[in-house]
């Protein structure tokens, strides 16, 4: 092992009594490894090469080091394990199934990448207990893996070592390192000093294309020394090495990076080493050698009694330890806060400290940005719950994400409430998402919504978890103004708009703003993006009401003065226009509505009834929006007409982009009239 070369330290020969225990533990990484060739071959699809490659490394972590209760998987003292290389999906199942996990059970495993089963091609979040993230789009789990190890150095600042004292673990590949996300989220590691997150790459010289050195040269150590990691090199097959190094590394005062030397396909004779066995089935005479070679006898799917017994004494010596934490947490006075926080609980009373500041606005409206608007009701919130911990990517200032009592997250403060991403877009966006998982974080950040595009693959796996993060992207449309069409989101919010589970909000004013983050805080169980503008607009809402107006999705905001001719659908600034409009057309005899429509998502969860009486039966439909007109189709039908963006904007104050663009009051009347 060494601290500055990728050359692993060679073995040595053992005295007998520690070679049977090498045997023993041979014999344990084997049943990864014979585990992981059936179900590939069963499934005719699948990766066998990395988890047989990374089976000594990942027995020696789940058998000596990872602290965790496989009868208590959500035990939130657990250290957490995030297989980044998620390709590798049958490494973490074997390990599951062997340390005595409930799931997978070894049906499950026959059933690797079958519809239905627990064992998907790629980690799920949610179908397994031991699943920490859904993995799979390389580096987005080691930058989850970062998220999870801010959590738990916050966590442990509030609520001290006592009760917060894990750690994270990711195996990584050498895809996960070539993504470009890979170097954001290093380089945030590096800088908050996160010396309870260590990364072990499988250093295995292959991808999918053939040897490394036909795409990279890069030297990953010096690369992850640059950043501010200590770095450690073994031989991945050498368990006293890897043993060695993961010891080396819980004393650091940095995170740390092992490069583990492996050979992907382990144990198989001819694809051992090659790109042959890293996407594909090794065929039935490969796997016959290579049960031969490796010493394993057994037929597939079988685990022998002895072997599994190791793995489960294994997986069983992490019990006392917890059932000790629980005593001691039973005992603290902030037992069920704590509890609460990391079940993702919110405390009671934060609603009604923002229905209060609703009342404020009301009484005394505002015109103003509803970036500013946000700032307003986060100033409430972050005072209200605790847990909320805001960021941006070098954005604060613009985006107006950092409440004024909120102190910085930073490696002096870990007990901070905020954190300065800098231009890390990919990096805050995938971090937000493991705090999220790790528990007891609300995690929201801050950029500009043409930035969305950066952050969208972290926001679409969010989607797929059903876990609760918000995106404050403000700058939300030509509105933005001189920064001109690269800065201006035009096709960004119908984008978004297509991920399932997402939830959209574009509000009109301060109460819209102030209503949709109740609403992105509630639901714990979905991601949402709060769409804000730069310039200033009235606030049209001055009644206060019982209830949250923007929870339906979409409301009649003024209603028309008799049988409704016309409907004006509208989102965030334009409902300003449409407002402008109905004005003109009820002057001219056309009864009109206007409909304001903060959340498409919520919107289409209302009964059919609900939705024909906002969009208005019968009536010519326009709607006004300074984006592209994909998804409006569906409320607009085929007469219907919209008013806004068929091309990129322009750099201009935004008092002249609107009409040079026809998104106006009179282009509104005259779609209506037209229609009539």
């Amino acid at each position: 092992m060494t601290a500055s070369s990728s050359r692993p330290v060679a073995a040595q020969s053992l005295p007998s009594t520690v070679a049977d225990a090498a045997g023993a533990e041979r014999e344990m990484a084997n049943a990864i490894r014979a585990l992981a060739m059936d179900a590939v071959e069963q499934a005719k699809s699948g990766h066998p090469g990395m988890p047989m490659g990374m089976a000594d490394v990942a027995t020696v972590l789940f058998t000596e080091v990872l602290k965790y209760d496989p009868s208590a998987p959500d035990w939130p003292d657990r250290d957490r394990f995030v297989l980044s290389a998620g390709h590798g999906s049958m490494l973490l199942y074997a390990l599951l199934h062997l340390a005595g996990y409930a799931q997978p059970t070894m049906d499950e495993i026959r059933r690797f990448r079958q519809l239905g089963s627990l064992t998907p091609g790629h980690p799920e979040h949610g179908h397994l207990p031991g699943v920490e993230t859904t993995t799979g789009p390389l580096g987005q789990g080691l930058a989850n893996a970062v998220g999870m190890a801010i959590a738990e150095r916050h966590l442990a600042a509030r609520y001290g070592a006592d009760i917060v004292d894990h750690r994270t673990y990711v195996i990584a590949g050498d895809g996960c390192l070539m993504e470009g996300i890979s170097h954001e989220a290093i380089s945030l590691a590096g800088h908050l000093k996160l010396n309870r997150l260590t990364v072990l790459w499988d250093d295995n010289h292959i991808s999918i294309d053939g040897p490394t050195e036909l795409a990279v040269s890069d030297d990953q150590l010096k690369r992850f020394e640059a950043a501010g990691w200590m770095t450690l090199a073994v031989d991945g097959h050498d368990a006293r090495a890897v043993r060695d190094a993961l010891g080396q590394a819980r004393s650091s005062d940095r995170p740390v990076m092992i490069a583990c030397r492996t050979t992907i396909g382990y144990g198989a004779p001819t694809k051992g080493g090659t790109a042959g066995s890293h996407g594909a089935p090794l065929g039935e005479a490969e796997i016959a050698a290579a049960r031969k070679q490796l010493g394993w006898p057994h037929a597939p799917f079988t685990v022998p009694d002895h072997v599994l017994k190791a793995w489960r004494d294994a997986g069983a010596r992490g019990k006392p330890e917890r059932l000790a934490w629980e005593k001691r947490l039973a005992a603290r006075p902030d037992a069920a806060s704590f509890g609460a926080e990391i079940k993702g609980g919110l405390p009671p009373g934060w609603r009604a400290k923002l229905r209060d500041h609703i009342k404020a606005l009301c009484a005394k409206p505002v015109k103003t940005a509803t970036r500013q608007a946000s700032a307003l009701a986060l100033d409430v919130l972050a005072q209200a719950i605790p847990a909320l911990v805001g960021g941006s990517a070098d954005l604060t200032g613009s985006n107006n994400t950092r409440a004024k009592s909120q102190a910085p997250l930073s490696a002096k403060d870990y007990g901070g409430t905020y954190l300065f991403y800098g231009v890390r877009e990919h990096a805050m966006a995938a971090a937000m998402n493991g705090m999220a998982l790790h528990g007891g974080v609300v995690p929201y950040g801050g950029t500009f919504l043409v930035f969305s595009d950066y952050s969208r693959p972290a926001i679409r796996l969010a989607a797929l978890m059903g876990v609760r993060v918000v995106h404050v992207m403000t700058h939300d449309s030509i509105g933005l103004g001189e920064d001109g069409p690269t800065h201006q989101p035009v096709e960004q919010l119908a984008a978004l708009r297509a991920i399932p589970g997402l939830s959209v909000f574009r509000p009109a004013d301060a109460v819209e703003t102030a209503e949709c983050w109740e609403l992105a805080l509630a639901d714990a169980g979905r991601p949402a993006v709060l769409a804000l503008t730069r310039q200033s607009v009235p606030q049209l809402r001055t009644r206060m009401s019982d209830e949250n107006r923007s929870a339906r999705g979409g409301y009649v905001l003024a209603p028309a003065s008799g049988a409704r001719r016309a409907t004006l659908l509208a989102t965030g600034s334009e409902v300003q226009i449409a407002i402008a409009a109905r004005e003109q057309l009820e002057q001219q005899g056309v009864a009109t509505a206007v409909v304001s429509l903060p959340c498409f998502e919520l919107f289409d969860q209302q009964d059919a009834a609900y939705r024909a009486e906002v969009l208005g039966p019968g009536s010519v439909r326009v709607a006004v929006e300074a984006g592209v007109r994909t998804g409006w189709e569906k409320y607009l039908g085929d007469a219907g007409a919209f008013v806004g963006m068929s091309s990129f904007g322009a750099s201009a104050p935004f008092e002249h982009l609107y009409p040079h663009f026809g998104i106006t009051a009179e282009a509104a009347v005259a779609a209506v009239k037209q229609r009539l």
